[in-house]
């Protein structure tokens, strides 16, 4: 990736754009208050994400318990919900307990895709929970301590479940709204 230039906005409007960054104001709203056109914020705010996304892309795998599920963001639609449905966005997510969260879209929640994500993101004997998703039958390896739950049956059994997981859709999904 190319060096970035220093940027001309004073040192004053950087923070006060990163504040609202932080705070999880769009960029067309934070425009106004600290008095920046808001192709200016859109661009400061697509610029911190780039180095965002640049600082997790060097962090190590993650170990221990981690819960893994996928989920699809996008409009209310009529007809098919969840995987398939027409114009959503799949979305990969990796949660470590009590710890951080590993997002990534997919184009698929095929068994190559998830599995390539997992062994990159995921140092081996971890345990890692997931739903009863067929693509997941292949983390039944020896480098992994697969845990699944059938959410038809049961939420919950003791440790295993992916219930931080789905709070964090739920998180994600409330604030997009």
């Amino acid at each position: 990736m190319k060096a970035r230039r220093r940027s001309l906005l004073p040192v004053s409007t950087q923070k006060r754009l990163l504040e609202h960054f932080v705070a999880g104001m769009p960029a067309r709203s934070a425009a106004e208050p600290v008095g920046v056109n808001c192709n200016t914020a859109t661009l400061y705010y697509r610029k911190l994400r780039q180095i965002i996304a640049e600082q997790i892309a060097h962090e190590a795998p993650v170990s221990g318990e981690i819960e893994v599920d996928e989920s699809y963001f996008g409009r209310h639609r009529k007809g098919k919900r969840g995987r398939g449905a027409a114009g959503k966005v799949a979305i990969f997510d990796l949660l470590k307990r009590h710890g951080r969260v590993h997002a990534v879209m997919i184009p698929n929640a095929g068994h190559q895709t998830l599995m390539s994500i997992i062994q990159k993101k995921v140092q081996t004997d971890s345990i890692v929970y997931s739903d009863s998703w067929h693509a997941y039958d292949k983390l039944d390896v020896p480098e992994f301590h697969h845990k699944r739950i059938d959410q038809s049956r049961h939420l919950a059994l003791g440790r295993n479940h992916i219930n931080d997981i789905e709070n964090c859709w739920s998180q994600a999904k409330r604030h997009v709204r």
